[in-house]
């Protein structure tokens, strides 16, 4: 049994293969853009070449919205011809793969744009002028890739925070959330993406084009 992960929530996209026994035996990242509508479904083809795949993860957020919208379409695509089943895995579910041991609430701040922040905390997500971030009650780890601004901003109204190393996402653990969900018994949660902030895209002042005839 192997899993198929795939990530295009922030900077860079990133696609998994992963066995039953958590052994790797995929990887590959590539740049967010330009291209990712045209890379990503040949790193998949590549991915799944010798088989074995009986479930697929994919990120669903918040983050990039052009990154969200092509890795969640391929993805669905995939499950579909296949007949796979297809896990929906939250931003802050794969962020906190890498510490099972963690003993303090860990808050996820992802960068929106210039001067807000997502901040992922106590299951919920929001969005912050970089200068209104919370102050937390007791000490916070901190991981995603806006967590150098959040905790300096954060350490300097005397906030307790601790930095992690985790600023971006593997997928490995997109595929390891989901493998701890199927073990948990739960059934996959949908694969739709999960914005915060609605899409900057304006339609143009002239509006639309007439539609062909």
């Amino acid at each position: 049994m192997s899993w198929l992960a795939i990530d295009a929530s922030g900077t860079h996209a990133g696609l998994a293969v992963i066995g039953a026994d958590g052994a790797v035996r995929h990887k590959v990242f590539a740049p967010l853009r330009p291209g990712l509508i045209e890379t990503l479904p040949m790193l998949l083809e590549a991915a799944v070449r010798d088989g074995g795949i009986t479930n697929i993860a994919v990120t669903i957020g918040p983050g990039s919205f052009t990154g969200l919208r092509t890795s969640i379409a391929l993805a669905q695509g995939y499950a579909a011809a296949a007949g796979l089943p297809l896990w929906g895995i939250g931003v802050a579910e794969a962020y906190h793969v890498p510490f099972p041991q963690l003993h303090h609430p860990l808050w996820v701040a992802v960068r929106a744009r210039r001067g807000r922040i997502f901040l992922l905390r106590d299951g919920a997500a929001e969005a912050f002028a970089d200068e209104d971030l919370p102050l937390p009650s007791g000490l916070v780890a901190l991981a995603g890739d806006a967590a150098n601004d959040a905790a300096s901003r954060l350490a300097a109204r005397g906030a307790e925070v601790l930095l992690t190393n985790a600023k971006s996402i593997d997928p490995v653990w997109v595929a390891k959330a989901g493998m701890a969900q199927l073990a948990a018994g739960r059934a996959p949660a949908p694969a739709q993406p999960l914005y915060v902030d609605p899409p900057e895209a304006k339609l143009p002042a002239a509006g639309l084009r007439p539609a062909p005839v």
